[in-house]
C-alpha cells in the first residue's frame, strides 16, 4: 500500500465547499463554508461566524478575508 503525498494546494482544493475555521494571528476565528481562495490567500467564506476569544461576535452571509494583510492562517476542516 503506497501513501500519496498531498500538497497544500491539493488539501485546499479538497476542502472547498466544506466547513472550515480560519484563524488569524490576531486571535479572531472565522468559521464558515470555504467558497474559494486564490494564490494570494484571499479567502471567501459563506455562512460565516466571527469569534473573538471564543465568543461569537458577528454572523455574516458571506465574508472576504484579504490575503495580503500579513496575517498567517490556520485552516481546520470541521466535519459536520
Amino acid at each position: 500500500m503506497s501513501l500519496r503525498k498531498q500538497t497544500p494546494s491539493d488539501f485546499l482544493k479538497q476542502i472547498i465547499g466544506r466547513p472550515v475555521v480560519v484563524k488569524l494571528n490576531s486571535g479572531v476565528d472565522y468559521r464558515g463554508v470555504l467558497a474559494c481562495l486564490d494564490g494570494y490567500m484571499n479567502i471567501a467564506l459563506e455562512q460565516t461566524e466571527e469569534y473573538v476569544n471564543g465568543q461569537l461576535k458577528n454572523k455574516y452571509g458571506d465574508a472576504f478575508i484579504r490575503g495580503n494583510n500579513g496575517n498567517s492562517y490556520s485552516f481546520r476542516y470541521c466535519p459536520l
